[in-house]
């Protein structure tokens, strides 16, 4: 289902405090963990710490319900100098695991920072 790495750098399950006014999950809760995972990537790459910049692109394509099982896939898609573009998927798992559903997707950038937040070289380890 997802053209991203095998396994899923997180796995949730979104709780009824995670619901919005319709019964779907929250599109905020749903950024959130997709900026957790990929900023795990990230940091990785980087070596390091790190911050998001910005958020290029994010499609919201399916509703997340309650009860299904949240993987979210990211990998490095391109590197500068000291930022990064990390490429994230969603699937949920419903019905005991026998429907994925792509859920969202997106394109988030990363700065990788030193220890007093300022961009630093991504080939290099944090001072």
């Amino acid at each position: 289902m997802t053209e991203l790495q095998p396994d899923p750098i997180l796995r949730v399950v979104p709780g009824p405090s995670d619901i919005n006014a319709n019964g779907h999950i929250f599109g905020g809760w749903v950024l959130s963990q997709m900026d957790i995972a990929a900023g795990i990537v990230a940091s990785r790459r980087a070596k390091g710490p790190v911050a998001t910049v910005a958020i290029e692109r994010m499609e919201f394509l399916s509703p997340i319900h309650l009860r299904d099982l949240i993987s979210v896939y990211a990998e490095v898609d391109r590197v500068g100098r000291t930022s990064m573009a990390i490429r994230i998927e969603v699937i949920a798992s419903r019905n005991g695991g026998e429907e994925q559903v792509n859920v969202t997707n997106g394109l988030f950038t990363f700065v990788a920072i030193d220890e007093e937040a300022r961009p630093r070289p991504i080939d290099q380890p944090p001072v």
